[in-house]
């Protein structure tokens, strides 16, 4: 795959720039609205689960980097237990294979810091249902690039600007095409892929994929 634009690319790029402007955002605000609005039950259920299942508060907030290199509060239900820093600096110091995994993936599977209730809500996604509230907020978008931290930056080199010139979304090209058993190199090749390309019709049959990764998740990638 060539990572490199062409001249007809950054013609779509124009183009792209005014779907990102109008119809995504206006497609943004009713799918953000309907799903907090009639969602609700569902956040109050959680809510109640995560609360009794370990001790600490029920949302996670994680600096996470936005449209160009802006940073927000990415706002999610809590999975780890609250002493969860402690335990992963423990596993670094101690655990060779768990920190070359970490170092290399930004994630741990098998994570002894996830609790049972965390869980359930990563492998079924919806542990991120509170990042609607960031998409209505205007922070994110129902469909974008990963939501990286900043220590994942220097891993998209030249290509972090093109990336990160539209918003991150809840979910992309990764999540419906394998997330965390993806390699590193393969997400961000789906993350350009999705910048260079994206429409009305692909954010169509993203969102329609999401859903059926969400109803028949078997064993897609998330933990």
């Amino acid at each position: 795959m060539n990572l490199y634009r062409t001249s007809s690319q950054e013609e779509n790029i124009r183009k792209q720039n005014h779907y990102d402007r109008g119809l995504k955002r206006i497609g943004d605000l009713v799918f953000s609205l309907l799903v907090l609005t009639f969602g609700f039950p569902i956040f109050i259920l959680i809510a109640f689960m995560v609360k009794l299942s370990s001790s600490g508060p029920v949302f996670y907030v994680q600096e996470r980097v936005g449209r160009n290199l802006s940073t927000f509060g990415c706002i999610k239900f809590r999975t780890m237990h609250s002493e969860a820093e402690d335990i992963l600096n423990n596993l670094l110091e101690n655990n060779p294979s768990f920190k070359e995994e970490f170092v290399r993936d930004f994630k741990i599977r098998n994570d002894p810091r996830i609790t049972p209730v965390g869980k359930f809500l990563r492998q079924s996604s919806l542990d991120e249902l509170p990042q609607f509230i960031n998409v209505f907020k205007g922070e994110m978008s129902v469909v974008g690039p990963r939501p990286i931290v900043s220590n994942e930056i220097e891993r998209y080199g030249e290509f972090m600007n093109e990336v990160n010139s539209i918003k991150p979304g809840i979910t992309g090209l990764w999540q419906v095409s394998g997330r965390n058993k993806l390699s590193y190199k393969r997400r961000i090749k789906l993350d350009l892929t999705y910048v260079r390309s994206r429409n009305l019709l692909m954010d169509f049959k993203i969102i329609v994929r999401t859903i059926f990764v969400l109803l028949f998740p078997l064993d897609r990638g998330a933990y």
